[in-house]
């Protein structure tokens, strides 16, 4: 049975595999797409709809469990590939 996540732009779950990881390093957002770096991590959605709703609702902040500001510049220039 595979993970389920939450994801922080639309608060829907889904499984693992259909969400990015989003970490903070160094008060930068990376987006982790092998899900391998270490720290706590937030997940969304791979669409705009979901990223501009977290970066809206400052989600990842939240999730992240970061108090100070965040640079946003890599979620903001992400352009999802497209699946299928």
């Amino acid at each position: 049975m595979e993970p389920v996540r939450t994801c922080v732009g639309c608060r829907a779950r889904a499984p693992r595999s259909t969400l990015l990881r989003v970490v903070s390093q160094n008060d930068i957002l990376i987006i982790d797409e092998s899900a391998v770096l270490p720290g706590r991590g937030a997940w969304v959605h791979p669409t705009r709809e979901c990223m501009d709703a977290a970066l809206r609702r400052r989600a990842f902040g939240r999730a992240l469990r970061v108090s100070m500001i965040l640079d946003t510049q890599t979620i903001e220039d992400y352009s999802p590939r497209n699946k299928g």
